[in-house]
Formats: structure tokens, C-alpha cells, sequence
């Protein structure tokens, strides 16, 4: 899939090519792409709409149209979306281009940490962060998500911080908006959904369901992954008959469900080290939705998020704070409805498309000059 839209507020109005190994519609690529087009940016796009199962077949599948269109036209600027870690060489091959690369994860921090599939100090593992460093520093520039994740690869990998720059996940606002509270309850509706893997901490929610099983809270999990059978054995393990496993369900069904809940749990409940650089893309999702939010009480969450007047934050894999903050906005809607109207006016002062697309623009000015 190839497309063309209009011009970047820059007296050349130059021309830029944006490809992403991952489907145009995972989220990160969607809305970094709505947003430059809300900017009035020239962008022809590179990708695949369809779901991805397979990133290297993908980016097999890419690499020839990505190379014919770098060699027949003058690109003043590439933009390497996610995932594309095995995109950026080719980019560098076929043009002299600056080169901005949202790298988003980090391969190393995911396999190695986040999921623990490969040993960081086995050869292959040693590989991967090899990998990282060399892809993060043969470009021009990187995007990230938060500061904290920005502070981690610099870090990590030794990386200039004055190559980086941090652009919230945010999040599509004509599919996720607000819409009218659910109405007067007797029974507190708490969402969550998600791909069952660790950093998720769906078991902290499992056991804070147990505390409240007592209380007229219905918890309604929505989502599949590689725990997801583990999650349902420990929901029978505790014997809990107020929460409903659901199966993932298309992004516009996701906002109908956010509309129909009182309460949203954002996580990450877990407490690995990514948990706490990174905001779920879900919170993004609440927060335009104008829905009370309840999230982990994370360095990155609580860079966005004020505990008590844009969401209520409690302790990474705590179950009974966890269970304690859903009882006190089952008991108070009126705290429900402020802290809706925080999360809301928060997420258009700092993680609208209109303002990602400005800070975009301005880091594309800049390499541009």
C-alpha cells in the first residue's frame, strides 16, 4: 500500500516517506501518521494494513518496494515507524535522507527482561543488545514514548541524548472520544484489557477481585496471550464468580466497552522494568474516552497521570491497594466523574494528535535544517 496526502509547514515543503514494518493500523503508526497529516505534511506511506503474524516476512515483503521507491524518488526526510528495526538498514542503503526512527522497544529490554525468553548474557542475547546499539545509532535521530524510556536507552546503550526525542503513544480520536457515562448503577462495571503478557499484571487484578468479591463489582477482562490460560486457572483457583474473560474484540468495540465501564484499569500492573518506563497505550484509549482511571503507580505513569485528580495510582503488583482504590470510587461516582474530567483535559493538553503532530513537525524541522 502506497499513499500521498499533502505538505510539512516548512517553506520547501519537503517530501517524506514513512515506513513501518508492523500494520499501518497498530497504534503507534496510525496516530504518528494521523498526526503528521494533521500538520498538513507531505507523507507517502510504506506498509501493510492487514495484522502482521510475521515481522520477517513482512519486512520481506517491504524491502523491495521500500528500495524502488527510495531509488526513484528524492526523499528529504524517511520516517521509520514500528516495527522497524530491519527496515532502517535498507533506509541507509538507498538514500542519504536523514533517517528519524521510532524505535519505540527496545528488542534486548523485551526478550531478555520483559518476557525473559533469552538470558542477556547467553550469545544470543549479547547479540540482541549488539543489535539495539548498532540500529539506535546508525540513525539520525529516535523517537521514544516517555523520558523514562529515553533515560533507559541512553543508558543502556550508551546513546547521545541530544539524538532523542520523546512522543506520547496518544491514541485515534475518531475512534476513542467521550461519550456519555454509563448511567446510574448498582453495580460498578471495572475494565481491563490487554494480551495477557507479564508486565500486565492481570493476576494483581485476578487477586483484587478476590478482595471485593463481596462487593457489587463486576470486572470484565477482554484480551488473549501467552497467559491468558494461566489467568483462567487462577481465576477458578480463587473461585471467582464477579469476573467475565472476554475474547479481544475490534478497536472500535473496545471504545463501546470503555463507554459502557465505570472504572478502567490502565496497569501495567506488573512490576518489571519496562512496566515502569513505559504508558500503556489503554490509558491514552481511557483518557480520551473521559473515563476514571485507575493506573500503576509508575514513574512514567506518573510523569502524565496526578493521583487524585487525573487518576488514581497504587502500587505495581499490589492487589489489595489495587482492590482498596476500586472500592473507593464504587462508593464515590462523584470522584468518578472529576477524575474522568482530569484524565480528559489532560490527555488534550498533552497527548492529543494535534499536539503530537506539532512536536513531530518540530523534530522534522529541525533535521530537515
Amino acid at each position: 500500500m502506497i499513499a500521498r496526502t499533502s505538505a510539512l509547514g516548512h517553506t520547501a515543503h519537503p517530501h517524506i516517506l514513512f515506513v513501518a514494518g508492523r500494520e499501518l493500523t497498530y497504534t503507534r503508526n496510525d496516530v504518528l501518521t494521523r498526526a503528521l497529516r494533521r500538520q498538513g505534511t507531505a507523507l507517502d506511506v510504506i506498509g501493510v494494513s492487514q495484522q502482521v503474524r510475521s515481522i520477517s516476512r513482512t519486512t520481506a515483503h517491504l524491502l523491495p518496494m521500500l528500495a524502488s521507491r527510495l531509488l526513484r524518488h528524492r526523499y528529504d526526510l524517511v520516517m521509520v515507524g514500528f516495527y522497524g528495526y530491519l527496515l532502517a538498514p535498507a533506509v541507509r542503503m538507498f538514500t542519504q535522507a536523514p533517517l528519524l526512527f521510532d524505535a519505540f522497544v527496545s528488542n534486548y529490554d523485551t526478550l531478555c527482561f520483559d518476557r525473559q525468553v533469552v538470558a542477556p548474557t547467553s550469545l544470543l542475547g549479547r547479540a540482541i543488545y549488539q543489535f539495539d546499539a548498532h540500529i539506535c545509532r546508525s540513525v539520525h535521530h529516535l523517537l521514544l514514548d516517555t523520558p523514562q524510556h529515553v533515560a533507559y536507552f541512553v543508558d543502556t546503550f550508551g546513546l547521545d541524548a541530544r539524538r532523542i526525542s520523546w512522543i506520547p503513544v496518544g491514541c485515534n480520536e475518531e475512534i476513542f472520544y467521550p461519550r456519555p457515562a454509563p448511567s446510574k448503577h448498582d453495580t460498578t462495571v471495572v475494565l481491563h484489557y490487554s494480551t495477557f503478557l507479564p508486565l500486565h499484571g492481570v493476576d494483581v487484578i485476578l487477586r483484587a477481585a478476590a478482595h471485593l468479591r463481596a462487593k457489587p463489582v463486576h470486572f470484565r477482562l477482554i484480551g488473549d496471550g501467552p497467559l491468558f490460560d494461566a489467568m483462567k486457572g487462577l481465576a477458578a483457583e480463587l473461585h471467582l464468580k464477579n469476573v467475565e474473560f472476554l475474547p479481544p474484540v475490534p478497536l472500535a468495540f473496545l471504545a463501546e466497552e470503555i463507554a459502557n465501564a465505570h472504572i478502567c484499569l490502565g496497569g501495567h500492573f506488573g512490576s518489571s522494568g519496562k512496566s515502569q518506563r513505559v504508558v500503556p497505550g489503554k490509558i491514552y484509549q481511557m483518557m480520551a474516552s473521559r473515563r476514571a482511571i485507575i493506573a500503576a503507580d509508575s514513574p512514567a505513569n506518573r510523569a502524565l497521570l496526578a493521583h487524585g485528580i487525573s487518576a488514581l495510582l497504587t502500587p505495581a503488583g499490589d492487589p489489595e491497594q489495587l482492590a482498596s482504590a476500586i472500592l473507593h470510587l464504587h462508593e464515590n461516582p462523584a470522584l468518578c466523574a472529576s477524575l474522568a474530567d482530569g484524565a480528559y483535559h489532560t490527555f488534550e493538553m498533552e497527548c492529543s494528535e494535534q499536539v503530537i503532530g506539532a512536536r513531530l513537525s518540530s523534530i522534522m524541522t529541525a533535521l530537515l535544517a
